[in-house]
C-alpha cells in the first residue's frame, strides 16, 4: 500500500506535490497552534474559576464563623459541604439545604481529608457521579471546621469545545484555501519551468541534421532570480548546441567537398597512368625512343599523384595535431629561410623580377624550417603562376608587435573579392579554367595556411588590381620579446 502511494505521489506534478507538502506542513502548524491556544484558554478559564472560588469562600467562611450559616452566600448550581474535624477525621455536617450536596459526596470527603492533613487550601477537579466535572476547593473556616465548595466546570468545557470546533472549521477552510490558492500560485510560479520543458520537447522534435539554426528559444520573463538563472543557462546551452551543430554541419560539408575534390584530383592522374600504360603495352615492340616517351609520361603522372598524396597526408597530420606532432621544431633563422626561398625562386622563375627586403638582417626563431620553407615556396610560386611574365614580386621580413611578419606581394591582376575568402580552402582554384599542370591541385595555399596555424601564426591576404599581398605572421620567442 505504501509503495503504491509512493508511486502515485511520484507521478504527481511538481506544483501539486509542493501544494500537498505545503498543506501537510500547514496542518502540522495548525495543529500545534490550535492545541496551544486551546490549552491556554482552558488553563486561563480554570484559573479564573479558581480565583472565583477563593473569593467566594472568603465571604462564605466569614458567614459561617459569624452566623454559623451560608444563607445569602451561595451560588447557583454550586455545591457546599461543611465538615467538623474534632479528632482529625472530617465528619460531614448536615446540610442546610439538601440541594447543597450531590448524592455522591466521596470527592468532597477526600478533599476535606486532604485539607486536614495538609493544613492548607486544596484544589481538585473531580467528576461527580450524576453531576459532571466540578472544581472543588477546601479551606479551613476556623479550627476544627472545613468548608468544601464545588463550582461546575461545564461552562469551561463547553467554551473549550466551541473553541475547538471553531478552530477545526477555521483551520480546515484555511487549509483548503491554502492548498487551492497555493497550488495556483505555485503553478503560475513554475510556469517558466513548464515553458522550458515545452521548449526542450520542441528541440527533441526538431531535425538536428538540418544545419539551420534551432528555431526555439525561451525568452519569457518572470519566475524570480533562480528561474532567470536557469533560463539564462538554458538559452546558453541552446546557443552552444547551435554553434556545435553549425560547426558539425560545416565540417561535414567540408569533408564531403574534400572527398569529392580528392577523388576528382586523383582520378585524372590515375586515368593518365592507365592510358599511358595501355599505350606502352601496345608500343612495346616500337622504337626505344617511343617507349622512353611513354615511360617519362608515366613517371610524371606518378610523381604528380605522389605530390598530391603527400599534401593530403600532411593536411591530415596537421588536422590530427592532438594525436601526433606534425612539426619538428628547432632553432632557425627566418631571414635566412626567406633568402634561400628567394634564390630558388629566381633560379626557377627567371621571368619574374624579385626584390627582397629584410629588417632585421638576422631573426632567430623556433620553428620547423622545412615546413616554413615550404610555405614560402608555395607563396612565391603562387605569385609566379597566377601573374603574367614580367610581373614584379617582392618579399620582406619585419618585426611588429612582438611578431615576425613576412610579406609576399606581386603586381599582378589581383584576386576577385568573391574568391578572397576561399583562397585557403582545399582544392579551391581562383581560375577555374586553369589547367592542373599549371595551376596545381589547389592545395598549396591550404597547406600553407595549416602549417602557419600549426606554428601558432596567421596568414592573410589583401588584394586589388595591381597589388596582391600575402602576410605571414609568426610569434617571436620570449627571449626576443623581453629584450
Amino acid at each position: 500500500m505504501s509503495r503504491r502511494l509512493r508511486r502515485t505521489y511520484g507521478r504527481l506534478r511538481l506544483g501539486t506535490r509542493l501544494a500537498l507538502g505545503l498543506g501537510a506542513l500547514s496542518l502540522v502548524v495548525f495543529a500545534v497552534v490550535g492545541t496551544g491556544l486551546t490549552t491556554y484558554m482552558k488553563n486561563y478559564l480554570s484559573s479564573q474559576l479558581d480565583e472565583h472560588l477563593a473569593q467566594a469562600q472568603i465571604a462564605q467562611a466569614e458567614a459561617l464563623a459569624d452566623y454559623g450559616t451560608l444563607e445569602g452566600k451561595k451560588y447557583y448550581n454550586w455545591f457546599y459541604a461543611v465538615y467538623d474535624v474534632p479528632d482529625g477525621r472530617p465528619e460531614l455536617r448536615r446540610p442546610e439545604d439538601p440541594a447543597d450536596l450531590p448524592k455522591d459526596v466521596d470527592a468532597f470527603t477526600a478533599v476535606a481529608r486532604a485539607q486536614t492533613a495538609e493544613h492548607t487550601e486544596v484544589l481538585r477537579s473531580e467528576d461527580i457521579q450524576g453531576e459532571g466535572l466540578y472544581r472543588l476547593r477546601a479551606c479551613e473556616v476556623e479550627p476544627g471546621v472545613v468548608l468544601v465548595s464545588a463550582a461546575p466546570m461545564g461552562e469551561i468545557e463547553n467554551t473549550v469545545d466551541r473553541l475547538i470546533v471553531i478552530e477545526v472549521v477555521t483551520f480546515v477552510l484555511a487549509l483548503l484555501a491554502l492548498v487551492v490558492f497555493g497550488r495556483g500560485m505555485l503553478r503560475r510560479g513554475l510556469k517558466p519551468l513548464s515553458d522550458m520543458a515545452h521548449t526542450a520537447r520542441d528541440i527533441s522534435s526538431h531535425d538536428l541534421t538540418d544545419s539551420s539554426r534551432l528555431p526555439v528559444r525561451h525568452d519569457r520573463p518572470g519566475g524570480g532570480p533562480e528561474v532567470e538563472e536557469l533560463r539564462t543557462a538554458f538559452n546558453t546551452m541552446l546557443e552552444h548546441i547551435d554553434s556545435s551543430l553549425a560547426v558539425r554541419a560545416e565540417a561535414e560539408q567540408r569533408l564531403r567537398r574534400f572527398v569529392a575534390d580528392a577523388s576528382h584530383e586523383l582520378r585524372t592522374p590515375l586515368m593518365s597512368v592507365r592510358g599511358y600504360a595501355d599505350l606502352f603495352q601496345y608500343a612495346a615492340a616500337n622504337a626505344p625512343e617511343e617507349r622512353d616517351k611513354h615511360l617519362a609520361r608515366l613517371r610524371a603522372e606518378a610523381a604528380r599523384m605522389g605530390f598530391l598524396l603527400d599534401d593530403l597526408l600532411l593536411l591530415a597530420r596537421l588536422d590530427a595535431a592532438e594525436v601526433e606532432e606534425p612539426l619538428r621544431i628547432k632553432e632557425a633563422d627566418l631571414v635566412e629561410l626567406v633568402e634561400h626561398a628567394a634564390d630558388a625562386f629566381r633560379a626557377i622563375h627567371t621571368d619574374h623580377p624579385l626584390t627582397v627586403a629584410t629588417d632585421p638582417s638576422v631573426l632567430p626563431m623556433r620553428l620547423d624550417p622545412q615546413r616554413i620553407r615550404q610555405v614560402l615556396d608555395n607563396l612565391l610560386t603562387n605569385a609566379a603562376v597566377h601573374t603574367p611574365a614580367g610581373t614584379a614580386v617582392s618579399v620582406s621580413v619585419s618585426v611588429t608587435d612582438s611578431r615576425a611578419v613576412v610579406r609576399v606581394a606581386d603586381a599582378g591582376p589581383g584576386i576577385p573579392p568573391t574568391d578572397r575568402e576561399r583562397v585557403f580552402d582545399r582544392f579551391y582554384r581562383v581560375d577555374k579554367a586553369r589547367s592542373r599542370d599549371r595551376g596545381g591541385s589547389g592545395l598549396g595555399l591550404a597547406v600553407a595556411h595549416s602549417l602557419v596555424c600549426a606554428h601558432g601564426g596567421t596568414i592573410d591576404v589583401t588584394s586589388e588590381p595591381g597589388a596582391t599581398e600575402f602576410t605571414l605572421s609568426l610569434p617571436l620567442p620570449k627571449a626576443l620579446t623581453e629584450r
